[in-house]
Parts: structure tokens; sequence; C-alpha cells
């Protein structure tokens, strides 16, 4: 594929797409119903401005989202509380599919909200955004209700690293430029051309949800951006620039168990994939050290990167398909 005409032809700004009446219209044309989902742990802070935003601007003054949803992964806090008040349809993780048994996980969330939420489009927003606009979530559904070819549509932005005197606008995504972006130039140049492979916002149509698998930790966007493009090819892909996003920064120690868990996934779907051959056992537990007085200490986490099947393959989701069929020829 010619990767620059790719880049041309679906590569997108939130501004192609702020004609939010036109949207709903094309949107309603299609009969397309969709979801957002915001997943969640201990996210009180953020929770309830981001609701209240979407609630009031692709809800009630334009009719774009269906259903809005919060999955919670198990939050002390007052997040699921915070975001039932301001109207939000709230779901505890562990209360979907039980009869499975709980993990915990952020690609958990994401997976679980397949079965319990309705649209023919899923939006993904991460939690935790402080300077959150009706576009995080316009600027990503666009290009599938216009592109009916686009399959997943990824979002990329500034991501400032917050600093004592201020914000530094070239900074953030570096898990991305430092393993993410030199893994796919090595093993699937084609997927290099995705700005953000790692960001948190993005929507995707239910027919893909359902039939990929979804590691429940963090290596869940990387296991996406693989297993959609090796079963649609790069042109199923969109990326919208959605401008800045603002948000907590994660300290390197906790961006060493990110790679780590994310380069476990890689090899697993390189294997997976006759990319690589003869990889010996992986080793689980990731070994850091910090300094203590003169000396330094040696910490281990040990990181499992566990999967969960294509939805496609829970017998209880076919029970649920039927539910909402009955349910959309009843509208």
């Amino acid at each position: 594929m010619d990767l620059n005409k790719w880049i041309i032809e679906n590569t997108f700004h939130h501004s192609d797409f702020e004609d939010l009446s036109a949207l709903v219209k094309e949107k309603e044309r299609q009969g397309l119903t969709i979801s957002l989902c915001i997943p969640t742990l201990n996210e009180e802070k953020t929770i309830g401005k981001e609701i209240v935003i979407f609630r009031s601007e692709l809800q009630t003054r334009h009719k774009l989202v269906d259903e809005l949803a919060v999955i919670d992964s198990g939050s002390k806090d007052r997040t699921r509380e915070i975001a039932r008040s301001f109207g939000a349809d709230v779901y505890l993780a562990s209360d979907i599919l039980p009869d499975l048994g709980p993990k915990y996980g952020k690609g958990e969330n994401l997976w679980k909200a397949i079965y319990q939420l309705k649209g023919d489009i899923i939006v993904y927003i991460d939690a935790d955004i402080k300077n959150i606009h009706p576009r995080f979530a316009y600027g990503l559904l666009g290009p599938l209700i216009l592109r009916p070819e686009i399959k997943y549509v990824k979002a990329f932005y500034d991501r400032p690293l917050a600093f004592s005197e201020g914000l530094r606008p070239s900074g953030g995504g570096r898990v991305t430029e430092i393993l993410i972006r030199p893994m796919f130039s090595l093993f699937m140049p084609e997927l290099s051309v995705i700005i953000q492979p790692l960001s948190g916002e993005y929507a995707v149509r239910r027919e893909v949800l359902e039939a990929i698998p979804f590691p429940i930790g963090y290596g869940v966007e990387t296991s996406h951006l693989i297993d959609v493009y090796s079963r649609w090819g790069l042109s199923a892909f969109g990326q919208t620039d959605l401008d800045q996003r603002v948000h907590r920064n994660q300290p390197t120690r906790d961006l060493g168990k990110m790679a780590f868990g994310i380069l476990q996934t890689f090899l697993s779907r390189m294997t997976a994939l006759g990319l690589i051959s003869d990889l010996p056992k992986m080793n689980q537990v990731l070994r850091q050290f910090q300094a203590k007085d003169k000396d330094f200490e040696a910490v281990e986490y040990k990181i499992i990167e566990e999967e969960r099947p294509p939805m496609l393959g829970i017998p209880e989701y076919a029970d649920r398909l039927k539910e909402l069929r009955k349910e959309s020829k009843k509208d």
C-alpha cells in the first residue's frame, strides 16, 4: 500500500466533523447506534466533567450518542457515585458475565463493554482527561459514519508533560517512541503510520470488536492494531487529530511495567503470525531498582498478560445479540 496516500486519505482533524447536525443526520440515515464507554478506576476528580460535557453536547443538544456508560474496575473512591449522579449508566465490570470469573485491568472493562452496551459502534474515552471536549468523541466517530470502509479509528494529539514551570508541548508518547514504533517499524512497517498507537481513545465497529481477543492489561491497544491489521489490512484504519490532551502523567517506573506487558503481547502475536519462531518461554517477572540511602534495592513485579477470547466465542454473547436485535426491531 502507498503509505503516503493512506496518510493523506485516512488521517483527519476533528474540525472535519464539527457539523454535528450533519453527522447525526447521516447516522440516522444509516440506522446506526452509538455507545460511548468510559472505563474507570478511581477517577472521581475528572469523571463528572466528562459525563456532563458528553451528555449535554452529544445526547441532549445533538443526538449523536445513544448510550453513555461507565464500566468500572472497582473504584474505592466516589467514581461510580458521581458518574451515576450525572446521568451515566454505571456498571461494575465484575458484575458483567460473572460466571466467567473476574479479571482486573483496563482491557477487561473494554471487553465487557462489548457484551453490555448496545451500539453498532463503540467509542472508548479514557476517564482522566482534564481538557475534555466533545471533539474527543465526534472526531473519532466522524470517519466511521462518513466512510463505511473504515472500521477502527485511533486518536492522536499533542500530549504535554506537566512541569512546575508549565507545559512542555512537545512531550508525551514515551512508550510509543522508544518501544512501539521501533517494533512496528521492524516487523509491521505499515503500522508505523499510526501516529499514537497507544492512545486510549478510539472508535470501533462492533463487528470488529466482537471478533478479536482482548488482553486485559497493558497490551490491549497494541494487540488491537496487530489483530485488526492482520485480518482487515491498513485500509480498515483511520486516525484523527484531536489537538491536545492534558492528563495525569505516569512516572518512568510505571512506564517500564507498561512496556514489559506490551512486549509480552507483541512477541506472542509475532510468534502466532509466524514472524518470529523458536521463541523461548518468556519470563513474567520485571525487576526494577530503587535507591535506599546508599544502597540499591531490587523490586520485582510479576506481570502476566492474560487475554479474553473474542466475544463471538462466548455462548452468553449469542443470547445477548438476540436481545439487541429484538430491541432494535421494537425501536
